[in-house]
């Protein structure tokens, strides 16, 4: 009870100073705060149009897919073709980048393996199809296809690093419990 009454002030107090700053910005730089403002507001208007739909989708997800479906395609015993299939939600997927960490917690609470979970988010962050045409148009199919080249390979291997770290800190957490 203690420790919830000392966050709540710590919270309040935050919240008080981050008040007093903006207050003082707005009267020293009254024409950067307001450009400031309104990048907050324009990112705040696509935030709020974006994150309902993604979170209708991800209940549906929840409650139509089963988890042993999960963990047969993307379980930890899942073979290398877990890797075609979270690099294909990933590509089919659109949004902003902040719109994959829901999907991801979704398909780790399902019971995905934690090294898919982070080649989902690399691949979300750079090879979702309307990005990809976006860069072609701009840059050429000979540059994306290079840089998916260096790219994927990399978020492969750092899923499966972080996905070994994460199966040893389990492991650490069950034998200390």
């Amino acid at each position: 009870m203690k420790t919830n009454r000392r966050n709540a002030i710590n919270l309040g107090l935050t919240g008080i100073f981050l008040l007093f700053c903006a207050w003082s910005v707005w009267l020293a730089h009254n024409d950067f705060a307001r450009r400031a403002a309104s990048g907050y507001l324009g990112f705040l208007k696509e935030m709020l149009s974006v994150m309902p739909m993604m979170f209708v989708l991800i209940g549906i997800f929840d409650v139509w897919v089963p988890q042993d479906v999960v963990e047969r395609h993307v379980g930890e015993k899942a073979g290398p073709i877990a890797v075609v299939w979270m690099i294909l939600l990933a590509m089919l997927q659109i949004g902003p980048l902040y719109g994959a960490f829901p999907v991801a917690a979704a398909l780790w609470k399902k019971g995905c393996a934690a090294r898919y979970v982070f080649i989902y988010l690399g691949a979300f962050s750079v090879m979702k199809l309307p990005m990809l045409s976006f860069e072609i148009t701009f840059l050429g199919w000979k540059f994306s296809l290079v840089r998916l080249m260096l790219t994927l390979p990399v978020f492969i291997a750092i899923g499966y690093v972080m996905g070994r770290s994460q199966t040893c800190a389990n492991m650490k957490n069950a034998t200390m419990g």
